[in-house]
């Protein structure tokens, strides 16, 4: 089952993620995940929501290769409109640890 948890930071986020072995930039490092989306799963969600600007919301997300265990990484989105990227939108697709159907 993904985990989903709530931080006072994305940067909290994204440290206890590094720690746990998540450290390719997927925000930067998009095109293997975009290719070949059947080998990848989210298996972290950390959602950080800012306390009075709406801009400041973000979704950090812990990827890993179904394939190969160490090929973990991060990716992070927010919510503002300028936020949307073909990586982000692709996020959609894929599948999350234990949900059902996919």
């Amino acid at each position: 089952m993904a985990h989903t948890y709530n931080y006072a930071s994305a940067s909290q986020a994204l440290r206890e993620l590094k720690e746990l072995g998540f450290v390719i930039d997927y925000n930067i490092n998009d095109s293997e995940f975009i290719k070949n989306p059947h080998d990848f799963e989210i298996v972290h969600i950390y959602r950080y929501e800012g306390d009075s600007n709406p801009d400041d919301e973000a979704t950090v997300y812990g990827i890993r290769s179904k394939s190969e265990a160490n090929k973990k990484g991060v990716f992070v989105s927010g919510f503002a409109a300028n936020s949307e990227s073909d990586s982000a939108r692709y996020l959609i697709g894929l599948s999350i640890k234990s949900r059902k159907g996919l």
